[in-house]
């Protein structure tokens, strides 16, 4: 196990570690799945968790019996409707989004000299951070839109590390899924892994919730 005092510097995912972004996903698929007249169920919501946005319209059309009444251009515009749709709703978003504990574990990491990056897929990030007042703790941030791979595989995370100029080693990593603590695992830092222990059980430490990350618990966790 990695020794506490080796690590310099953390790397988060964002949704469902920082904030929960995912209430506006979902509400903004909602609104597409009414205009196309595709009942809204909670299993379909559960399924287009973690999706890709093009797989996530796939979904909704499957479970429409819709899947072959729409043109590759029409189902491009659609996804991109959505996507308008969603940062329209993350406008509203605030401080009060931030996940329980977070600032404060941030605060504490800035106080502590510990470098940060942001390792998140979602191009819509820096909106994001601005919006629940965060961005001046990130100046460090993996362009996803620079990415090869996405998670499970290491690039984002890797890169994260090149960014702060630590060896992963020096790193820890933390992630909501499943696919985030592998790739965190890959890339040779230490994983985190927020939520349900059966689910994230590749994770090097476990937190149930974003209010157990503190240093002094990382601390007790390696010792």
């Amino acid at each position: 196990m990695t020794n506490f005092n080796a690590i310099k510097g953390f790397i988060f995912d964002l949704d469902g570690v920082i904030a929960d972004t995912s209430v506006y996903h979902a509400q903004a698929w909602h609104q597409l799945a009414d205009e196309l007249g595709v009942t809204w169920t909670a299993e379909l919501a559960d399924n287009l968790k973690g999706v890709s946005r093009m797989d996530s319209l796939e979904l909704i059309l499957k479970a429409g019996n819709l899947t072959d009444a729409y043109t590759p251009a029409e189902k491009e515009a659609y996804a991109t409707k959505k996507n308008t749709n969603y940062l329209a709703l993350l406008k509203n978003m605030d401080a009060s989004a931030i996940l329980p504990g977070i600032q404060a574990f941030l605060d504490d990491l800035v106080a502590h000299n510990y470098q940060l990056a942001l390792a998140s897929a979602s191009k819509n990030s820096p909106l994001v951070l601005e919006q629940l007042g965060l961005a001046g703790y990130f100046s460090e941030r993996v362009d996803p839109t620079k990415l090869k791979r996405g998670k499970p595989d290491p690039e984002i995370f890797t890169r994260g590390a090149e960014l702060l100029n630590l060896p992963p080693a020096a790193c820890i990593g933390v992630e909501d899924a499943k696919a985030g603590v592998e790739a965190i695992n890959a890339a040779g830092e230490l994983s985190i892994g927020i939520g349900d222990p059966t689910i994230l059980g590749a994770a090097a430490i476990n937190f149930n919730d974003t209010s157990e990350l503190t240093l002094a618990n990382i601390e007790q966790a390696l010792n």
